[in-house]
């Protein structure tokens, strides 16, 4: 995934470099000490490690250690861990004592409750090492909205009691948050009730895999974070890299709680690379060393210096260079001409109109090859109508220039459609059978079944499998349409029902052999010469990045396959991230007629044009126009560096599974 191509993309010497001095070199601008890791798997590591030492040192020297611990995605990995060291022998739970910094709305205090933190952390922690039910403290259960503050107070007094927190271990959100400390938090803010933001609740939803979140939340304040003697914080994904080049480069706001940690004596950051990609040590490495000029290094370096500039590649002088610190990137090629000629002609030479290569073409300098033509074509959509949304110019292109196209709906996305929606088919079938015929028994009792369940459905219930059902074929249907505006046949749409979608009651399992399996089916039967994969991993239910991993796996265990040999894997971004163009290696340009095509195919699917449960707080629009907005955006980009006008663009990025 994205995480590889970083991988190939970035010299370890940013991240781990050869020597302190140089380390101080590359760190500079941070103010937060921060550790960078090439996976979440390493990080969770490396934290367990350091707590395990911390839980020892203190136990030894005064007989209890006080934790405080936050249970986000990234935390959790590390609590899996401690438990791999506590069944090592290698770590002992028995002088822990652990105070839970935040739980969610009043209601869900109680610590039976499924959407609970503390369940949470019994679950994944407590209930598996030996330490001492009565050391385990969370927020009381009696707490009414009435008496939170007082009880908040008590639980500030009862970590006193203890000696204060020696360790926070804590997950820092992509909104900048520590706990539910929300953006405009208080550095010197103290334990209380917290209305959580947009962006909090939709984590929460995916978190606890519910369709409603909760609206407020008790947490420790900043005050009682910081208060703590050390503290550990963690993040992974490029979700979460603006929230850590804001937390460690930027200055400290109450827009960034997390920020204040910049105040505190001992403070260490773990990071994965996605996470670090904004630091300036990873992003723009010239600012604070000598680099080894890749040829994705010196591209990334003429775009950002096109930004700063404001000129298109093409007019940057040797002033520019020399100003703007690359000014030995300058002399290695001589001049800065001949680095802008490079840079222009390679920026140029990954526009193609031909998405699956043009035949009878010279094909040396273009994105794909020109040979077999026609192509056999495999396009992955995480939910049925990702395949349009994302890349659907490019999908019309393919059919248009006569390839074989295939499109695999990997999961119902039944998640995705709201009450509302089967509510209205409901009564649509209905009037249908009234006028037309009788509906049968079995048909009048599935309706009736169908109107009682989301009639008493409460937040956080599950659909019931008849709802789950409906609510997946209105957007299959949808899906269908859409494809069938841009000429794709209906018998080249394979639904696959992926297990780790279909067999939980929130779509959220865990992806297995069965998923794989389904999808290398799909892949040996059409034997493709083009793949294309979602990368779009920051969507909030988390489907894309469950889906996208079972297509790679797939791609891993049949690349010994002679015609995979021959097929290369495109990924995609569109509904809820875009590629930077500097990463870009083919972008298929739409006019504004095949703009207004792909437009009204998106509008095909009527469930998704309303309002979601929750909108993005950056920009507070739906993802099917942030996506149109995307693909505006990126060719704006493309004419900022002086190139070729276009309506639209959508990009992609090759994944080589040779470097997985």
């Amino acid at each position: 995934m994205s995480s590889k191509i970083m991988l190939d993309q970035v010299s370890q010497r940013y991240y781990r470099p050869g020597s302190e001095i140089e380390l101080a070199s590359l760190t500079r601008y941070e103010k937060v000490y921060t550790k960078v890791v090439e996976s979440s798997g390493e990080g969770a590591a490396d934290v367990a490690g350091d707590i395990a030492d911390e839980i020892g040192r203190c136990v030894r020297e005064k007989g209890r250690c006080v934790i405080g611990m936050g249970t986000g995605k990234a935390a959790l990995d590390v609590y899996d861990e401690l438990v791999k060291l506590y069944f090592a022998d290698k770590l002992s739970f028995a002088g822990v004592v652990v105070f839970n910094i935040g739980e969610l709305e009043l209601g869900a205090i109680d610590k039976t409750e499924e959407r609970s933190t503390f369940n949470r952390l019994r679950r994944h922690l407590f209930n598996k090492v030996d330490i001492d039910p009565a050391n385990v403290h969370t927020f009381s259960s009696s707490a009414t909205n009435e008496n939170v503050h007082s009880l908040c107070k008590a639980y500030e007094n009862e970590i006193s009691e203890y000696g204060g927190l020696d360790i926070l271990i804590c997950q820092l959100t992509k909104n900048g948050s520590l706990a539910y400390n929300e953006p405009g938090s208080s550095m010197n803010s103290s334990c209380r009730l917290m209305l959580l933001g947009s962006d909090t609740r939709t984590r929460v939803a995916e978190a606890f895999q519910c369709e409603t979140a909760p609206r407020t939340a008790v947490t420790l304040g900043m005050s009682n974070l910081l208060a703590a003697r050390r503290i550990i914080c963690v993040a992974w994904g490029e979700d979460s890299a603006k929230a850590v080049f804001d937390t460690i480069e930027g200055p400290m706001v109450g827009q960034v709680p997390a920020s204040f940690l910049q105040m505190h004596h001992d403070v260490k950051l773990v990071v994965d690379l996605e996470a670090a990609s904004m630091l300036t040590r990873i992003n723009y490495p010239w600012q604070v060393t000598s680099c080894e000029w890749t040829d994705y290094l010196i591209r990334r370096a003429i775009v950002w210096l096109c930004r700063k500039t404001g000129k298109p590649i093409l007019k940057l002088t040797n002033k520019d260079y020399n100003d703007n610190g690359l000014g030995e990137l300058a002399l290695l090629f001589g001049s800065a001409y001949n680095v802008n000629i490079r840079i222009f002609n390679e920026v140029q030479h990954t526009i193609t109109g031909w998405p699956g290569g043009k035949p009878n073409a010279d094909d040396s300098s273009r994105p794909e090859r020109a040979t077999p033509y026609p192509k056999r074509v495999l396009a992955f959509s995480p939910h049925p109508n990702d395949v349009v949304v994302s890349m659907g110019g490019t999908l019309r292109r393919l059919v248009e220039q006569g390839h074989e196209v295939h499109v695999v709906f990997q999961t119902d996305g039944d998640i995705a459609v709201g009450d509302e929606d089967v509510m209205r088919h409901i009564l649509l079938n209905e009037r249908l059978l009234q006028r037309y015929g009788q509906p049968n028994d079995d048909q009048t009792a599935m309706y009736r079944t169908m109107r009682s369940a989301l009639a008493s459905k409460v937040p956080g219930d599950a659909d019931i499998p008849a709802v789950r059902f409906f609510k997946g074929q209105i957007l299959a249907c949808e899906s269908l349409l859409a494809l069938d505006s841009m000429g794709v046949k209906t018998e080249n749409v394979h639904e696959l029902h992926l297990p780790f979608h279909t067999d939980e009651p929130f779509g959220l399992g865990k992806v297995t052999a069965a998923d794989v399996q389904g999808i290398k089916g799909i892949i040996e039967r059409v034997k493709p010469h083009q793949i294309f994969v979602s990368d779009d991993l920051t969507d909030p239910n988390g489907t894309h990045e469950r889906a996208t991993s079972a297509v790679l796996m797939a791609v891993e265990e049949l690349q010994a396959e002679p015609y995979m040999r021959d097929c290369r894997v495109w990924m995609y971004r569109g509904q809820w991230s875009q590629w930077n163009v500097d990463r870009v290696e083919m972008a298929v340009p739409m006019s504004p007629e095949e703009f207004r095509d792909k437009s009204d195919a998106v509008l095909k699917f009527r469930s998704q044009v309303h309002d979601a449960s929750f909108r993005d707080n950056a920009d507070g629009i739906l993802s099917w126009e942030r996506s149109l907005k995307n693909n505006r955006t990126l060719a704006d980009d493309y004419i900022k560096l002086g190139l070729a006008s276009y309506e639209a663009i959508e990009a992609f990025v090759k994944y080589n599974p040779q470097k997985d």
